[in-house]
């Protein structure tokens, strides 16, 4: 009977800790449910003033499926390790604060993860309303990377995406109930940052008229000036950014324009744009525009037909056994750029044949690429390079100018008798033999082969933006405006690549009728004009009937992947661009459905397997034991780029690898009173490559001067440093086996799920992302906690990995700077650690490309001040993860920070030796180590044998592979 009682009150107990439980469940949904909806309502308010169509459920300045992907997942909740959210025993240390979602297929739905009731021993995390305003908060800085390769950025069935509204806003900003507080002058401050973080933000506008000279197409320009803007006249000063009452920029000028400036894209497309001449051309251009002088408002249709073409061409994989007689002749022309140049190599032994013609355009920004180009090309007379080089950027007008250029120039060939016009990239291969391409376009030859977007014509105007005012200059599309369809002619569009035949192409070029003087007036302020221009100008034109919906391409498209408005640094609109092809779609090579020749995209350093298979298909294998197959080497530093191209943190690097490879060359072929094999680096580095073999990268190779200190004489090498494997699982391994890998960099593409920057080479002013791979599994939440050199926690926040997870990728919103030295990240399940990785900060040996000043290595390598890494302290968390700071490493830190010179040196090798290891060094050229093997006569070194991508002479069937 005793024990009644006491079950009694412990059954009430149970009971009123089972309320208790679910009322704060409750609360805590209502909450998240709250500022879900509350951050829904802000991105609607901060929509532009015009009209909002086809909304989708997008608006604001993001596209409507980064809105949707934004509240499916919520933010990366941070920790804040109190009586309510933390481990066990942690104390109470203040409020919260959180970062933006990394990407698309990141779950950090922190709501979602208090729902799931997962066994944990702690509660949720708490949940502020910064949590819900990442995006753009915390959005991760873009690398200012321009690509100069158009894709069709309106797949027919893409309807994700909506660039309606993708308007100048006020950005969503934290709240700051301290603002009120501040005295005026401190507020006006706040706002004056807010319009700067406003500009950053906005970067998202249309085409139009380029740095290149849109669509001039007097020859002499374009030979003269392959860069930029025609001459302007003397440019205004600076105008001045004010702030009016709604917060929105207003642009004062001391001389003014043409007209009054009032529409809010052209304001901030001004408040923008960086150079005078850019601000001028928007001006003047919106002024026009305004007054009814840019634009024409009808054009003449010379179409016979109603409607578009309909001719069915068929393909017959036996049609090479007949060639015709009189086999047509095509002009290649490949508009390429970056640095791989051992893919483009590859792809033009694979088209080569001596009875066709090969014209070449290498971005202006290309120089090494350039190079490369123009010893290659000297070999071969049916090879040319531009003589002018244009900047072309993705979404650019810079492209269709760089087209329309090279047909005028391949028509004046006279010695070049060409039948068709085909463009290609790099990043292309074929997937059909020369010869069958011949024999298929013999048949066809008075067709023209270009990919149509579908049969919505109106959606596809309002998804590509033509109807809105773009210009190009500084590298960028700006978009200014609102603008109308000419009147009398169909507008079509698709994808940018296309086979032309000669005819369409002289109508292109020296017609002078209605139809093509305006379509390029229209066309040099589109945005995207390369995937329209030609299509609209074939369908309207006399030589409408000869138009087939096929450009004989496959193109890898993944919208869930390419449609991240990944180059809205560079262009005021969203787009989307394909992905790169892996082995496992090779059988997409093989369909006989619809004639293809060519297919994209292909990319070495994300995967070179496809290609060997592609080629080996076409061609056949090579001999057994040829050299280099399965490796890759790209080129990222030439010494005639200038050191000034390379950063502070990689030119720090460079020389440090090269250090370590000298204390290779001693310690492995030095022997006791021979000083054969011992040097002394000299100068910068001479060139660096990345290497790969078997698609994995291998590390850097990296070439240097040394002196030989035993004959005093200077020699060339090559180091080879490899990274050595930072990620382990803990020991014993837990029960969770979802997590495969993770690791942390700069630079991480969503589309193709990298870093690009290889090898994470990150310094103190770097913000480092990290990214984890999953295995398929259940739900469930992680934690992740950013520990730094001294034991300071930096960050931690949970993530929900949802049963259908791959990757994930989140950039804490650190402090900077970053302390210089080795990170630790752990990962932990209901707090027992699942795994870590680790990570080097790098000191900084240079400055400005200079040798680095104590005051600013002092400045850069002592962390932030007081350790705050974030607002909010985790060092609760320490004594509970068992991670001690010791007064001797935080002395020593102190120390490091200080240094410079000889010693500054000495510590980055420490440092950089615990992350990466010298595995080989070789002599480029003449040696006095006896023992030095020659690069040539390696399998890994970039002088080594790559038959694959080498060039030789022409065969006796007109090949080259």
């Amino acid at each position: 009977m005793v024990a009644a009682p006491c079950a009694r009150r412990l059954a009430r107990r149970s009971h009123s800790a089972l309320i208790a439980a679910l009322t704060v469940l409750l609360l805590q949904t209502l909450v998240v449910w709250n500022f879900s909806s509350l951050d829904s309502g802000e991105g609607q308010r901060a929509g532009g003033g015009r009209e909002k169509r086809d909304r989708g459920g997008g608006g604001g300045g993001e596209s409507s499926d980064h809105r949707a992907h934004q509240h499916r997942r919520g933010p990366a909740a941070f920790h804040t390790p109190s009586s309510q959210g933390g481990p066990p025993g942690a104390s109470k240390t203040g409020g919260s604060k959180s970062g933006a979602p990394g990407n698309a297929g990141m779950r950090t739905d922190a709501s979602r993860g208090l729902l799931a009731q997962e066994a944990s021993p702690r509660p949720p995390p708490l949940l502020t309303l910064e949590s819900f305003d990442g995006y753009f908060s915390h959005r991760p800085k873009e690398k200012m990377r321009t690509d100069s390769n158009n894709e069709n950025s309106v797949p027919k069935d893409f309807e994700n995406i909506d660039n309606s509204n993708f308007a100048p806003r006020t950005q969503r900003q934290k709240y700051q109930p301290e603002l009120v507080k501040k005295p005026l002058s401190k507020q006006k401050e706040h706002l004056k940052k807010k319009l700067e973080q406003e500009g950053k933000v906005k970067e998202n506008s249309l085409l139009g008229k380029n740095s290149n000279e849109v669509l001039q197409f007097r020859h002499h320009v374009l030979k003269n000036s392959s860069s930029n803007l025609k001459e302007i006249h003397k440019s205004p000063r600076q105008p001045h950014l004010k702030r009016s009452g709604n917060n929105s920029p207003e642009i004062r000028y001391d001389q003014p324009p043409k007209c009054e400036i009032s529409g809010k894209e052209a304001i901030s497309a001004l408040s923008r744009s960086k150079s005078k001449h850019c601000r001028r051309e928007i001006a003047e251009i919106y002024c026009q525009h305004k007054q009814g002088k840019l634009m024409p408002e009808k054009v003449v249709r010379l179409c016979p037909l109603d409607g578009k073409a309909n001719n069915n061409v068929q393909w017959d994989e036996d049609s090479v056994e007949y060639m015709p007689a009189n086999p047509v002749r095509i002009a290649f022309v490949l508009v390429v750029h970056g640095r791989a140049s051992r893919q483009l190599q590859r792809m033009f032994k694979a088209i080569y044949h001596k009875d066709h013609f090969y014209y070449i355009h290498v971005d202006k920004r290309s120089n090494y690429l350039h190079r490369k180009v123009l010893q290659f090309a000297s070999q071969y007379p049916n090879v040319r390079v531009t003589p002018w080089r244009m900047a072309t950027i993705w979404g650019g007008a810079s492209l269709l100018s760089t087209y329309l250029q090279s047909m005028r120039d391949l028509i004046e060939m006279n010695d070049w008798p060409w039948d068709f016009f085909i463009n290609l990239s790099a990043a292309d291969y074929p997937i059909r033999t020369n010869d069958q391409l011949v024999a298929f376009l013999s048949r066809y030859r008075g067709m023209n082969f270009l990919k149509s977007h579908g049969r919505d014509n109106a959606r596809f105007i309002r998804k590509q933006g033509l109807d809105r005012l773009f210009l190009e200059c500084d590298t960028h599309m700006w978009r200014l405006g609102d603008r109308k369809i000419p009147e009398g002619i169909t507008l079509d569009g698709g994808s940018d690549w296309f086979l032309l035949n000669r005819n369409f192409v002289e109508y292109v070029i020296f017609s002078s009728d209605d139809l093509v003087t305006k379509m390029k007036r229209f066309y040099s302020y589109t945005l995207l004009p390369a995937e329209s221009f030609f299509h609209t100008v074939l369908e309207n034109s006399p030589h409408c009937d000869s138009m087939v919906d096929n450009n004989l391409r496959i193109t890898n498209w993944n919208r869930k992947l390419g449609c991240k408005c990944q180059y809205k640094h560079i262009v005021d609109w969203c787009g989307c661009s394909p992905n790169d092809f892996k082995p496992a779609d090779f059988h997409r090579f093989q369909q006989t459905a619809r004639p293809t020749f060519f297919a994209r995209k292909f990319e070495a350093v994300v995967n070179q397997e496809i290609i060997g298979q592609l080629d080996y298909y076409l061609y056949g294998n090579y001999p057994s034991g040829t050299p280099g197959l399965r490796s890759y080497w790209e080129n990222i530093y030439d010494e005639p780029d200038g050191i000034h191209s390379l950063s502070d943190v990689i030119l720090t690097m460079y020389h440090s690898f090269s250090r370590l490879g000298l204390r290779r060359a001693e310690t492995s072929l030095h022997t006791d009173g021979d000083n054969s094999c011992r040097y002394y680096p000299m100068g910068h580095p001479v060139s660096v490559q990345l290497y790969f073999l078997a698609d994995r990268f291998q590390g850097f190779l990296i070439k240097h001067h040394a002196t030989n200190l035993a004959v005093s004489k200077l020699e060339t090498l090559e180091t080879w440093v490899m990274p050595k494997k930072m990620f382990k699982i803990v020991s014993p391994p837990s029960d969770f086996g979802r997590l495969q890998f993770s690791e942390i960099g700069t630079d991480w593409d969503a589309k193709e799920r990298i870093f690009r920057n290889f090898g994470g080479l990150i310094g103190p002013m770097d913000e480092p992302v990290g990214m984890q791979k999953w295995g398929k599994g259940p739900n469930v939440t992680v934690t992740v906690i950013w520990v730094d050199p001294i034991n300071v926690i930096a960050a931690t926040y949970d993530i929900l990995i949802e049963s259908s997870a791959e990757f994930t990728h989140y950039k804490p919103p650190l402090n900077l700077p970053l302390r210089p030295g080795v990170w630790t990240i752990k990962i932990l399940h209901h707090w027992v650690p699942v795994a870590e990785t680790k990570f080097l900060v790098t000191p900084l040996t240079f400055s400005n490309r200079q040798p680095i000043k104590q005051e600013e290595s002092v400045r850069l390598h002592s962390g932030p001040p007081k350790n705050a890494y974030m607002e909010q302290s985790f060092q609760g968390l320490n004594p509970v993860l068992n991670i001690p700071i010791k007064a001797a490493q935080v002395d020593q830190a102190k120390k490091n920070a200080a240094l410079i010179g000889t010693k500054l040196e000495n510590w980055v090798d420490t440092l950089v030796s615990s992350i990466w290891s010298a595995v080989d060094v070789c002599s480029t050229g003449p040696t006095s180590c006896p023992v030095m093997q020659a690069c040539s006569q390696t399998a890994w070194s970039s002088l080594s044998p790559d038959p694959k991508s080498e060039l030789g002479p022409i065969k006796p069937d007109g090949r080259l592979r």
